[in-house]
C-alpha cells in the first residue's frame, strides 16, 4: 500500500551527477591552465648578474638577453 503512495522514482538523478561532475572538473581544469599561463606570462625575470666568460666555476646563461 505505501508503493501506491510513493512517487515514481526519477532515473534522471546519476546522469545528471555525472554530467555535473564533469562540467565542474572541466571548469577547474580549465581555470588551472588559465592561471598557468597568466603566471608564465607575467612573470618575465629581470637580467640578473651571471658569468659572461666560458671559465670560472659559477653557471652563465647560454644566450644572454640583457
Amino acid at each position: 500500500m505505501t508503493a501506491a503512495l510513493r512517487p515514481p522514482r526519477s532515473n534522471l538523478r546519476w546522469p545528471l551527477i555525472a554530467v555535473l561532475l564533469v562540467v565542474v572538473l572541466g571548469a577547474i581544469v580549465i581555470g588551472a591552465n588559465i592561471h598557468l599561463v597568466r603566471a608564465a606570462v607575467g612573470s618575465q625575470p629581470e637580467c640578473v648578474p651571471h658569468a659572461k666568460t666560458t671559465g670560472g666555476a659559477s653557471f652563465r646563461a647560454a644566450k644572454s638577453a640583457c
